[in-house]
């Protein structure tokens, strides 16, 4: 048995369901606020601007904690039966997939349907990417949504009608807060359509696979040294391709990310004569003073400069 189906085989038992009830985020702090659970970053942070003072908003992954195979203790499997609300992306971590299944909430919002990943969400082998095969593609699909901002929005939506069955007497404040943030997720895509609007270069490679919903809404290619699974080792055949890519397309930069080890995009880098940089999946936070705006900002000054956007 692994180790996230033993914690779900310890969710029936009395003792822990007290100690999840006093771990935090969850209905028993007595603040009269909703309590929410989130997986991961990018669904806390919509959470938590929907929401805005009458929810408290707890995440499943710690900070900076990669989250593709986060596993849950038992005290965190107890939560999600006893949250008012769980804010998951299901086929993304296997680990609150199943704990999810076994506790059915009483309130869920699934981004994977809300964001349209299951009626047509972008495939890692789709035309005109330079793709790795690591057997770990999460059925074809590429899992990050949210580094496009306007998929980021519907799930804003959702988040706020689940709030109000949850809260009636919040809905006016949970629309206008969803508005607010669909507002600003807009200003964000706009902020990118023109900044990368005119380039020399349009070949984005990156550590892993996590930018393709980004590359292909703003017209980029992306060349992932693994596919979508971060710790995938790249087989040397597939260093040769990127290598070549990078010669061919005359690619002055290669992005590693902030949660995983930059030691093969470094040595790749050094190797082909190029620079690295980071390009962050924003799929949680190294630094408590930016959020998910900020760092997007961030990404999208890095690869002005990578691309020589004018």
């Amino acid at each position: 048995m692994s180790r996230p189906s033993r914690a779900l085989a310890l969710l029936a038992a009395p003792a822990l369901l007290v100690a999840g009830c006093s771990s935090g985020g969850d209905a028993s702090d007595d603040t009269g606020r909703v309590a929410a659970l989130a997986s991961f970053y990018p669904l806390q942070y919509v959470t938590q601007e929907v929401g805005g003072d009458r929810v408290d908003v707890a995440s499943l992954t710690p900070p900076s904690v990669e989250p593709h195979d986060v596993e849950l203790s038992p005290a965190q499997v107890a939560d999600v039966s006893s949250a008012d609300l769980v804010v998951y992306q299901s086929g993304f971590q296997p680990a609150v997939d199943e704990a999810v299944e076994q506790a059915q909430p009483g309130h869920v919002v699934d981004a994977t349907a809300a964001a349209g990943l299951d009626e047509g969400g972008t495939h890692a082998d789709e035309p005109g990417e330079h793709t790795a095969d690591d057997g770990h593609e999460h059925d074809g699909l590429d899992p990050h949504f949210w580094l496009d901002p306007t998929m980021l929005a519907p799930v804003a939506d959702a988040v706020a009608d689940a709030l109000t069955e949850v809260d009636p007497d919040g809905a006016d404040t949970y629309r206008a807060n969803a508005d607010a943030l669909t507002a600003r997720l807009a200003a964000l895509d706009e902020a990118y359509r023109t900044g990368l609007a005119t380039c020399e270069r349009d070949v984005v490679v990156t550590s892993h696979e996590a930018f393709g919903h980004l590359a292909r809404r703003y017209g980029l290619e992306q060349v992932g040294i693994s596919g979508i699974d971060p710790e995938a080792e790249p087989s040397p055949a597939r260093l040769r391709e990127v290598a070549d890519v990078v010669r061919d397309e005359g690619v002055t930069t290669i992005f590693f990310e902030t949660l995983v080890s930059p030691k093969v995009a470094e040595t790749l880098a050094a190797d082909l004569g190029v620079r690295t940089a980071v390009l962050d999946p924003l799929e949680g936070l190294a630094d408590d003073a930016q959020d998910y705006v900020s760092v997007a900002e961030q990404n999208l000054e890095a690869l002005r400069v990578a691309l020589s956007c004018s």
